[in-house]
């Protein structure tokens, strides 16, 4: 519905200015391809499956609109709640997603804390595990990172003048001549019999394993959704976690040459304008390309919806309905990899809690 039309004066003229009360349209036309990723493989409705939130009011938001709310706001690259009001707007995706509506920051807080703690962490390791575990008999690479996660003020578990750091590699007492008063040690495990500095390299070579942390905390706001509770705060960084895979394996479905950082890859297979129309019971999203390579991410996201199209026909009835995931799994793995074999129908043991 038109709320104004008003004439603005610009550089090239006066134009017309039309403000709409309700919108039809999106900023992140291209998800639409991801959410297929997810829908086809069936991890969308598993994860909406075990959610462990229930509700006592007829009037209280679904499980979809919550966790759909999430989903969208971690996606968007957000680490605030409130941060949810700028996709409030989104006339496209929500729909995709079967959500009735896009929850505020306060629902999605109070939805978040009806989650029991321990169902909760069981929820999201299992879905965490799901996402790396078909994975784990390639060739990987296992890197830890240690981050201080400083508490603040009222925040559960802080404590008065007590200000960890993270400790340098090499601890010196500057009062007393830059004296060395300890060592940080780094420990490297392998079952490789290369020699030393094979090794070096290879340790070296580890370091892009790492990157996935920083773009985990920098790029996907691994520290934010803070809340006073950490049990929300912990849930939040599961989250998080998980959806840093879905994308990240989607991403490498698109662009199997190398791997995308969310920086450049939100950027191109998410971020273009999407406006839907319906027309005699079909539904249309028009995408329009703002990032200089719009081509090649037309080229690379109905790629990837062929393939999971074949996959989903490939698929026997009688399979059970993580079959297709495994399909997506193989073929990662033997284009990455060079690891071919038939597809395999169940999860591996849980070998990690680890992101992929």
């Amino acid at each position: 519905m038109l709320l104004s039309c008003a004439g603005v004066q610009t550089m090239a003229g006066k134009v017309q200015v039309r403000w709409e009360t309700e919108s039809a349209a999106t900023p992140m036309g291209q998800l639409a391809y991801f959410i297929q990723f997810l829908h086809l493989t069936g991890l969308w409705s598993r994860w909406l499956a075990g959610c462990p939130l229930t509700y006592g009011s007829p009037n209280a938001p679904s499980i979809a609109d919550v966790l759909g709310t999430w989903m969208l706001s971690i996606l968007s690259g957000h680490r605030r709640y409130s941060h949810v009001a700028t996709i409030r707007g989104d006339g496209v995706n929500p729909g995709l997603l079967e959500m009735s509506k896009v929850v505020s920051a306060d629902a999605l807080r109070k939805g978040l804390l009806r989650i029991p703690e321990a169902a909760g962490t069981t929820w999201l390791d299992g879905h965490l595990d799901e996402s790396t575990a078909a994975l784990l008999d390639a060739a990987w690479i296992l890197d830890t990172d240690t981050t201080v996660k400083v508490l603040y003020g009222h925040q559960e578990g802080a404590v008065v003048a007590y200000n960890p750091k993270k400790l340098s590699f090499i601890e010196a007492n500057r009062k007393r001549g830059k004296e060395i008063t300890g060592y940080e040690y780094a420990v490297l495990v392998t079952n490789t019999s290369y020699e030393i500095l094979s090794l070096g390299q290879l340790y070296r070579d580890r370091a892009d394993a790492e990157n996935a942390f920083d773009e985990l905390k920098n790029q996907w706001g691994w520290g934010g959704y803070t809340t006073h509770d950490l049990h929300r705060c912990q849930l939040a960084a599961r989250a998080v976690a998980l959806i840093y895979n879905w994308w990240s394996l989607f991403i490498r479905l698109a662009n199997p040459e190398a791997r995308r950082e969310a920086i450049t890859s939100r950027p191109w297979l998410m971020t273009s304008v999407g406006r839907k129309t319906e027309h005699a019971g079909q539904t249309t999203v028009t995408l329009t390309g703002l990032h200089a390579h719009f081509a090649q991410a037309r080229a690379a996201l109905p790629r990837v919806s062929a393939l999971l199209q074949g996959w989903v026909a490939e698929t026997a009835e009688q399979l059970p309905d993580p079959s297709v995931w495994h399909l997506v799994c193989d073929h990662l793995k033997r284009i990455l990899a060079g690891i071919d074999g038939p597809p395999t129908h169940r999860l591996l043991g849980n070998y990690a809690h680890g992101v992929g």
